[in-house]
């Protein structure tokens, strides 16, 4: 059994929060008063290391960039992109949820179609001609339903790994002028 860690759980979302936004492990270790070989070990390997922290400094300036673009369009359009911009993640989950689905019931319907496979002839299958229709049948409706998860992992094949839930992204109140924001409030409370 291996040894109690010296931090919490926060105090190691910190550390792994400071690393991959650039701060050095050494710097980061000695802040917490752990080895560098700790932050490594918890967070994985430098290498890792430093592609997520390029990659979060990439996000996290396109951000920056859609903010600012953001902040630069009159107020009402501001509301415009801020709504068209959760419509889209919403579209977006919709449609991952609905992969997710279809590859459930692609998944039963090859069961059951399986298991049908029992009971074709083996000396001659084409007595079991009717059978075989209704697991041909099956085996159809399970690639037809299939077929969303199949399109969507080859469009995201040469993208970043899919991860559980993507994190939304939010508007910085700050970039934006007292007016937007009340409106943008008064557009999401109905008013």
């Amino acid at each position: 059994m291996g040894r109690v860690s010296k931090l919490s759980i926060d105090e190691w979302a910190e550390v792994e929060s400071r690393v991959l936004s650039g701060e050095s492990i050494r710097a980061v270790a000695k802040s917490f008063e752990i080895s560098e070989s700790a932050v490594r070990k918890k967070i994985g390997a430098h290498n890792e290391i430093s592609a997520q922290s390029a990659q979060v400094r990439t996000v996290a300036q396109k951000l920056a960039e859609a903010q600012d673009a953001v902040a630069k369009l009159p107020l009402r359009q501001q509301h415009v992109a801020v709504s068209l911009a959760e419509k889209l993640r919403n579209i977006s989950n919709h449609l991952a949820s609905a992969a997710e689905y279809g590859a459930a019931t692609a998944h039963r319907m090859q069961a059951i179609a399986h298991a049908q496979i029992e009971k074709v002839s083996d000396t001659d299958p084409m007595e079991s001609q009717e059978v075989l229709q209704g697991i041909s049948a099956l085996t159809r409706i399970a690639n037809d339903s299939a077929r969303m998860g199949v399109e969507l992992l080859g469009a995201t094949k040469n993208t970043a790994p899919p991860t559980e839930e993507k994190p939304r992204t939010r508007i910085d109140p700050s970039k934006l002028s007292i007016q937007a924001m009340k409106e943008i409030l008064a557009a999401k409370n109905g008013r």
